[in-house]
């Protein structure tokens, strides 16, 4: 049994909690009729801005919608009035565009392009939606006066400018290939830049939406023209130069000589032109002293052939190259077929002519005439490549011309061989003849061309000496070992030797000539210039060709002899120089002793040297300054050597005059310092100076 106390302090612990629920209770009712009434008033509230909002909405959403409609309908009314404009802007492009149509393109090309693509959209326009309009047929013929204003452009523009390149021009293009030490490449601009960019801007504009190839016939006929007056005017000035020179510069000669000079100053091209024409000394002619005046002619005629052949070759890659720029793609090639031919048919017909002329020297036996085949047949064949390389993608026709021409020239052949030999032995010493600036004479380039020609026909040429039965003229000795040889291994060797015979020969009597012929220079420096040019060019010659290994066959030492020939012509130039620097010796030259004066006789002794060395040093500076040397190296080489020679001698001579006072005016006497001296003697065998 519970006892009462604890179960009364129950009742009242239980009492008290159930107060506090009551109480709690009571806390939460209130709570919660609190938010019935807040939730009550966020109804109304939220009911009352969604009952504005659809009034707003109501309100504004017929606003927005005429706001809309009222922008559209401006849009409309501006592009209305922008084609308007447009529509209005076609009927009015003839009478904008009539004065820049009637002046023309002239000057403003771009203006006037501009001008034909407003009337080509007035055309297109009136077309696609008024075709029967007058204004249809006013901007076609103003379109079609456009167009014919641009072509009318596109002709004078060609008329205009397109000129024939200068002969110099071409000659310094084409020795090119022939030389080693190029320093600048020259380029044949056919066209001024800017012209050339208004010819193809016409020129697609026609092709493009002039819809006319006639441009085209009248390209080629244009170009053709130029063309052929190139050639036909560097012929014209070789034959001019040829005639008051009677020295004339051939690229026939294949064998690249450095000797050749190769500087080339674009200032001053004329002088590269005629130092070179001084070279190489009218390669191909054939006179030996046995010609006339008609087979001068005939040299002429084929120096300047072979000239204007290769000139051809570089002025049709020049054509080729401006006409990919100027023709579309598809028409090039036909294009350029024809803007050759005339030219072309015009060096044919030349080729055919002296190919008659050979043909009718062997019937009347002139064996040295015919030779002058050699270095065309031989000048064609080594570009033949090139040539049909140029002319590749033409017709059948015109790639065949060339071969044709040397199956021509190699039916004709050569024959007189000894009478080459005999005609270089006998060659007349001319003094009008001889190159006044010692260079190498015509004789010598003749021989070594001649031989060089012999290399390409090695076989044949020494076939021919040996069925002229010419061993006992050549003492060629039959080696006992052959005889166990084949026959044609035999006949082969024998006439290699007979052949380096022959060539010995040759240079043989070319050697005595050229002596005999160094005689008729007054001046011996100037005749030892003369030999040494002429003993240079045949060295290099022989080195750049494999002449020196058929020489070299009979004769070991060739090279060597040459070598020696040289340096024997250099020491006896060297020795022209020495009444200039006999002047600076010690002999006659007193003594100054300290405190002493110079005598009157002492002092004149000092004048005269200087006077001596200055009237020396001018005159042969102002003599050799006309002489030329073509091989650079050896040029250098020389005047090295003379600067270093009379430069030590005439510092020397300035040291030991240098505290004696022999005159009042000593910048009367002393004229030149050192350097001064030097470059005046730099300054030799250059006429550019």
């Amino acid at each position: 049994m519970i006892p009462t106390e604890d179960a009364s302090a129950r009742k009242r612990e239980i009492e008290e909690k159930l107060k506090q629920e009551q109480e709690t209770l009571s806390f939460v009712r209130e709570n919660l009729e609190k938010s019935d009434q807040l939730t009550k008033g966020m109804v109304s509230i939220l009911s009352s801005f969604e009952s504005r909002l659809m009034q707003l909405e109501n309100s504004i959403i017929p606003v927005h919608k005429q706001t809309e409609n009222l922008q559209r309908l401006q849009e409309n009314v501006d592009k209305t009035l922008l084609c308007m404009d447009h529509v209005i802007s076609y009927y009015h492009v003839a009478k904008d565009t009539d004065r820049i149509i009637r002046e023309g393109p002239t000057g403003r090309l771009d203006e006037y392009l501009s001008c034909i693509a407003k009337i080509q959209k007035a055309v297109e326009y009136f077309q696609d939606n008024n075709p029967d309009s007058p204004e249809l047929n006013t901007v076609k013929a103003r379109f079609e006066k456009g167009k014919e204003l641009l072509e009318a452009e596109f002709r004078s523009l060609l008329n205009r400018y397109s000129k024939p390149v200068p002969p110099i021009l071409i000659l310094d293009c084409i020795s090119m290939d022939e030389e080693v030490e190029v320093q600048e490449e020259v380029v044949l601009e056919h066209l001024p830049e800017t012209v050339l960019q208004d010819i193809i801007c016409i020129a697609g504009w026609l092709t493009d939406y002039g819809r006319n190839q006639d441009f085209m016939n009248v390209y080629f006929q244009i170009r053709s023209t130029q063309l052929d007056r190139s050639i036909k005017g560097l012929k014209d000035h070789f034959r001019k130069n040829s005639a008051s020179s009677g020295i004339l510069y051939s690229p026939a000669v294949q064998t690249k000589r450095k000797d050749t000079p190769t500087k080339k100053t674009p200032k001053r091209p004329g002088y590269d032109h005629e130092l070179r024409v001084k070279l190489h000394s009218d390669a191909l002619t054939e006179k030996h002293g046995a010609s006339t005046g008609k087979d001068d002619a005939l040299d002429v005629e084929i120096d300047s052939y072979i000239h204007c052949i290769s000139a051809f070759v570089r002025l049709a890659q020049g054509e080729y190259a401006l006409l990919t720029e100027v023709i579309p793609e598809h028409h090039q090639k036909k294009t350029f077929d024809s803007l050759i031919q005339e030219a072309l048919d015009n060096l044919m017909l030349e080729g055919d002519n002296i190919v008659s002329a050979a043909r009718r020297a062997i019937m009347r036996h002139d064996y040295s005439a015919v030779l002058t085949i050699f270095p065309i047949l031989r000048h064609l064949k080594m570009n033949k490549s090139e040539f049909d390389s140029t002319l590749q993608g033409t017709a059948a026709s015109t790639k065949n011309k060339l071969p044709a021409l040397i199956a021509s020239m190699e039916t004709i052949g050569a024959k007189a061989l000894e009478e080459f030999a005999d005609s270089i032995k006998n060659d007349p010493d001319k003094e009008y003849n001889m190159p006044k600036d010692g260079t190498v004479h015509e004789l010598t380039s003749n021989a070594i061309l001649f031989l060089q020609q012999l290399l390409d026909f090695h076989e044949t040429a020494g076939a021919m000496l040996a069925s002229q039965v010419l061993g006992d003229t050549y003492n060629i000795p039959l080696d006992p070992r052959e005889s166990s040889s084949s026959s044609s291994s035999y006949t082969s060797d024998f006439n290699k030797r007979l052949l380096s015979s022959y060539i010995c020969k040759v240079l043989g009597n070319l050697q005595l000539n050229l002596l005999s012929k160094s005689k008729v220079y007054e001046d011996q420096a100037l005749s030892a210039i003369f030999l040494h040019n002429n003993y240079n060019y045949i060295l290099k010659s022989l080195e750049k060709s494999d002449l020196i290994q058929l020489v070299t066959v009979t004769q070991k030492r060739a090279e060597m002899s040459y070598r020696e020939l040289i340096e024997q012509q250099i020491g006896m130039y060297q020795r022209s120089w020495l009444k200039v620097t006999e002047n600076l010796t010690d002999r006659n030259i007193p003594v100054l002793l300290p405190g002493s004066k110079l005598k009157d006789k002492e002092r004149q002794v000092i004048k005269d040297k200087f006077k001596g060395f200055n009237d020396g040093l001018e005159e042969l500076c102002k003599i050799q300054k006309g002489w030329a040397i073509p091989d650079k190296e050896q040029r250098d080489f020389i005047r090295h050597a003379q600067k270093k020679v009379v430069s030590d001698a005439y510092r020397a001579f300035l040291h030991r005059c240098a505290n004696m006072s022999f005159t009042k005016n000593p910048e009367k006497y002393h004229k030149y310092r050192p350097e001064e001296v030097e470059e005046m003697i730099e300054k030799l065998f250059d006429t550019s100076a």
